[in-house]
């Protein structure tokens, strides 16, 4: 109900979906009184910012096995484990949804069916294709107003979990793969690097789709010091599992492409975020926002591994430990609303 800033904070909250950016959808709504209404929605996910999250052909498309560890060498630095195989769209995403809204607040339950369509295993239909599968999540939201605190302050809260629909735990704006470097003390090392990889499943030549399991959380209190100044404090967390077959997939070509004498592989993660934000609104439609927030990226992999030149950040092929990162940043930003 707020999208995905229930006080303010990053793109890269988790905890719920968001699309701030629009989406193409028809929705009808039955409202019974009193602030209860219930809602269906037919919605097309290929039209929002970043439209789906990834869906791994670990083959890459049937490669040679020699090409799959070479394009999974260079690509894993980037979060890549795979082809990102997905076949178009067959079904609309089928939202549902349950929500009163009073003076106290707001109360909501949702949940959503999301179908996943994957392409060929290899480079032409004669190779065949997983059959079609069916994500889900599931999300509820509270939000509460008018408390002690102050007029017009607020406490918004939401969990989410997921089932083969990622993207309804870490929104459309959230990166869908990224890498975070930093420094090292293992020696001979030349920095160290933290993957993240958002999927809605992994298969492989000959295989079904297995599909990735997140659950998040995320909320936010806002206070208002004056009708002009107002203060906030949010955070947000979520996980990512990949199931055993995924996993396996995933893993058996780290394991060809790095070896398994110096590191281990697991492409699990949790991603937590908080953050506190002041606004300053000196006439009405213009905003002045400072927002510092902190990251953290608790990644499962270990150990060091040997990876090629990335182009994207500049990296020299070198050797890399494996290690979970931290991050700091500041948002200062001037808006106005006519």
């Amino acid at each position: 109900p707020w999208q995905s800033y229930p006080a303010g904070g990053p793109d890269t909250l988790p905890g719920g979906s968001n699309h701030v950016t629009g989406v193409n959808q028809v929705t009808y709504t039955a409202d019974f009184g009193q602030g209860v209404t219930a809602s269906v929605s037919l919605q097309d996910e290929t039209t929002s910012a970043g439209g789906e999250s990834n869906l791994f052909n670990t083959s890459f498309g049937g490669a040679t096995p020699a090409a799959i560890i070479t394009a999974f060498g260079t690509g894993f630095s980037t979060g890549a484990y795979g082809v990102n195989a997905w076949g178009g769209t067959r079904a609309p995403d089928i939202v549902g949804q349950v929500r009163v809204d009073q003076a106290w607040g707001l109360a909501q339950l949702s949940v959503v069916g999301h179908n996943l369509h994957p392409a060929w295993y290899g480079t032409t239909e004669l190779t065949g294709h997983p059959s079609d599968k069916w994500g889900f999540a599931v999300q509820g939201a509270l939000s509460i107003k008018n408390i002690p605190t102050g007029a017009g302050d607020s406490i918004n809260m939401q969990a989410v979990y997921t089932d083969g629909a990622t993207r309804y735990n870490f929104q459309s704006l959230f990166p869908q793969a990224f890498f975070m470097y930093g420094g090292t003390g293992v020696p001979g090392a030349y920095q160290s690097l933290g993957i993240a990889a958002l999927a809605d499943g992994v298969f492989g030549t000959g295989t079904g789709i297995d599909t990735v399991k997140t659950w998040g959380f995320r909320g936010g209190y806002t206070h208002n010091w004056t009708p002009n100044w107002a203060s906030a404090i949010y955070g947000g967390y979520g996980q990512v599992k990949y199931g055993d077959a995924g996993k396996a997939m995933i893993c058996g070509n780290f394991v060809a492409a790095f070896g398994a004498a110096t590191a281990t592989c697991n492409p699990d993660f949790n991603f937590g975020v908080i953050g506190v934000n002041t606004v300053w609104t000196p006439v009405k439609g213009l905003a002045f926002t400072a927002d510092l927030s902190y990251s953290r990226l608790d990644q499962k992999y270990s150990g060091t591994i040997a990876l090629p030149a990335i182009t994207a950040p500049a990296k020299p092929a070198a050797v890399y430990e494996l290690k979970d990162q931290d991050s700091l940043a500041l948002l200062l930003r001037a808006q106005r609303n006519f």
